[in-house]
């Protein structure tokens, strides 16, 4: 599918900037994810180990101490191409403000169940996005459901072990006649209704504990931090993102060859703001390292589609025209927590007449995975969800090791690339307004 708007050609890096690259620092912005940024060490190490093995290049790993300001991160140098570049890689962590929005009981779940579906359903969202890809669809409804049953399977239960204990009580003997019918009446009820909320709270504990398995509580907890503002970011969260502009202000005016930006799954919403906001504020250099992004599993229209999105719809139509950087978007029609191949500007509604970016490219599982390891990983969601970070046995023209730890640019590496046949561009997205402080 294509829009009717007028877009430019993608081009290269900017003027000046380099496409070869000896030295790099590269952003990493993780999702939604409370863990430690320690797994993104471990996973790049192990990762990368495999992809270097697969693709007969060296990459080798050096661990790096957390720094001051939450900061952490790794080293990585890359011998590909016949050259060697070198890499600084820093986590943006926001984990901790994550950990602090998640409901720890379970009556505030519940709660957070009933405003995000009436954020998504009030406000029509939910069927625009059908129109999109269900998938994600699917994922954002499934802790809904699964909370619900879960409710309904506890009552139900609750209810059952309450009606035998109640007529265990009734047979208690009492003195006279009316006297014992109303003290068994009476009995009756409490133990029912006092044995029926605590085993319903005992089976509801236990989902909860075990949502290590189920991710409902997780997923419920995710879709509910981007709609509890209708879309807008939290003081806290714009905060922790002018930070993290200040970081990448700082590698920007150093003297490495190439600044990259990488955002996965909701990091990338994040990105968009991010950079948007550098780009305004003039602060990349002309002269300076190469800027990029590269955008991973986008859910951009998750938070884009919602009414008070003002800020992100803002900044997707200024990044989209800017010519201060390079923005490529990958995702897969097998993963089925993002958008695949939609393209986020696009199918929010804002795209300029003249928009450049993002080169919107599949990292296509079914070829790139050999069919054994499709198979092996096909039903696993949130493992597809993160397989761009991961090594593919069958690498095509998108490897996560190259872009970050080899010699070129991510501009020169797909300087000519053509987008995927198949994106989705239709500008389906209700809520096209946009903020003026973001816009000016």
């Amino acid at each position: 599918m294509t829009d009717t708007h007028d877009r430019a050609a993608p081009v290269g890096p900017k003027t000046g900037a380099p496409r070869r690259v000896a030295r790099r620092h590269v952003f990493y912005i993780p999702g939604y994810d409370p863990i430690h940024p320690r797994r993104y060490r471990e996973l790049y190490r192990k990762e990368g180990a495999a992809q270097a093995a697969i693709s007969g290049y060296e990459l080798e790993l050096t661990a790096r101490k957390a720094e001051t300001g939450g900061r952490y991160g790794w080293s990585a140098v890359g011998e590909m191409e016949g050259e060697t570049a070198r890499a600084e890689i820093d986590v943006l962590v926001w984990s901790d403000i994550v950990r602090s929005s998640m409901s720890h009981t379970i009556p505030a779940t519940y709660l957070q169940l009933v405003r995000t579906a009436w954020a998504y359903i009030g406000s029509g969202a939910l069927w625009r996005l059908m129109r999109l890809r269900k998938g994600p669809v699917i994922a954002a409804l499934y802790p809904v459901g699964f909370l619900l049953l879960q409710l309904g399977i506890a009552l139900l239960l609750g209810h059952w072990a309450g009606e035998g204990l109640a007529l265990a009580a009734s047979q208690i003997p009492f003195g006279t006649e009316g006297a014992a019918l109303e003290a068994r009446l009476m009995l009756g009820g409490l133990v029912h209704y006092g044995a029926m909320a605590v085993i319903a709270w005992a089976i509801l504990s236990w989902f909860k504990r075990k949502d290590g398995k189920f991710y409902a509580y997780y997923l419920m907890h995710d879709f509910a931090y981007s709609a509890r503002h209708g879309g807008a970011n939290p003081p806290p969260l714009e905060a922790r993102m002018a930070e993290f502009g200040d970081e990448i202000a700082a590698a920007l005016a150093s003297d490495v060859d190439e600044v990259l930006v990488v955002g996965h799954s909701s990091g990338a919403h994040l990105g968009v703001s991010i950079l948007a906001d550098l780009i305004r504020a003039d602060r990349v250099p002309g002269d300076g390292p190469a800027l990029s992004f590269l955008s991973l599993g986008q859910v951009v229209p998750m938070v884009s589609f919602l009414p008070g999105a003002h800020r992100l719809r803002a900044d997707l139509a200024y990044l989209s025209a800017s010519r201060a950087l390079t923005w490529v978007d990958v995702t897969a029609p097998g993963d089925g927590c993002a958008f695949a191949l939609c393209d986020p500007v696009a199918v929010s509604g804002v795209a300029p007449p003249r928009r450049r970016w993002p080169l919107v490219i599949s990292a296509a599982f079914t070829q790139t995975l050999s069919p054994m390891r499709w198979r092996e990983l096909r039903w696993k969601f949130f493992r597809l969800h993160f397989q761009y970070l991961c090594a593919f046995d069958r690498p095509g023209d998108y490897d996560y090791f190259r872009i970050t730890a080899g010699p070129q640019t991510l501009g020169a590496r797909y300087a000519g690339r053509a987008p995927s046949a198949s994106r989705i561009e239709a500008p389906v997205n209700k809520y096209t307004s946009q903020s003026a402080d973001a816009a000016a």
